[in-house]
């Protein structure tokens, strides 16, 4: 079942709560420290339904987002019509097998995307393609989901996610052997005559230690520069539930 496709509809408001602004403010910080010559070409990489897209391109860069889900990006095709924005491109492509038409200055990721990646090869491939497609001394920023969340947070728990209109019923089921973390979504969104319409949706995201993201940038050809524990610039701990990585492309 393709991750993304009945939970796009509902994903915005479901998410109403976490502080986009803030962290674009730390994606334009940390690639103003890391930058070697002003930024200007952005990807947003598993733009999701664009929020971030649009943040940074107010920030004045010109953007592009990618994303494997036809659905995720009609949402943000639609809130590009409402807003009057056609200067944003939009391609639906995988993390790990993306093509853009030339290179860019900076790449983002945001959200756990790339945990999304449940196989070591895959991170390593999507990895080398950002190193592609960066500017020698281009910046990399993006976050993961920490061993603490899946072991301590998600684990075999449940949780209600509610906003007005929508409301997912959330089980996860967490196998340290294989460090995959299923999410079982049940999501019922409510209709105009008020009736909810009910539809399921199976997600998976891996677990990744800091040494296996660290191994995969070398690898790649990127040359880490920082992880932070918090969009305030924490130094990373092994209870922290996300860690914020900022990497620069070496290009001989």
């Amino acid at each position: 079942m393709e991750q993304y496709t009945s939970v796009a509809g509902v994903y915005d408001a479901l998410n109403s709560h976490f502080d986009y602004n803030s962290y674009a403010d730390y994606i334009t910080e940390q690639i103003k420290k890391a930058e070697r010559v002003p930024t200007s070409l952005v990807l947003d990489l598993a733009c999701g339904t664009g929020k971030m897209t649009f943040l940074l391109r107010d920030k004045g860069y010109d953007m592009t987002g990618v994303d494997l889900s036809e659905d995720m990006l009609s949402v943000a095709r639609d809130a590009c019509y409402d807003k009057g924005i056609e200067d944003i491109l939009w391609l639906c492509q995988p993390m790990q097998g993306f093509e853009l038409y030339g290179t860019v200055d900076a790449c983002v990721c945001c959200l756990d995307s790339l945990n999304y990646l449940t196989k070591p090869s895959e991170l390593l491939e999507c990895f080398k393609l950002v190193h592609n497609y960066l500017i020698p001394d281009g910046v990399f920023v993006f976050d993961i989901n920490t061993p603490y969340r899946f072991e301590k947070i998600y684990a075999d728990n449940d949780y209600i996610l509610e906003s007005e209109g929508a409301l997912v019923a959330w089980q996860n089921s967490y196998n340290k052997k294989s460090r995959l973390c299923k999410f079982y979504l049940s999501i019922f969104e409510e209709q105009d005559d008020g009736s909810y319409l009910r539809s399921d949706e199976v997600q998976t995201e891996r677990c990744y230690t800091k040494e296996q993201i660290v191994k995969a940038l070398e690898s790649a050809g990127l040359e880490l520069i920082s992880i932070h524990g918090d969009i305030n610039g924490k130094k990373a701990e092994d209870v922290d539930e996300k860690w914020y990585f900022t990497a620069r492309n070496i290009k001989k």
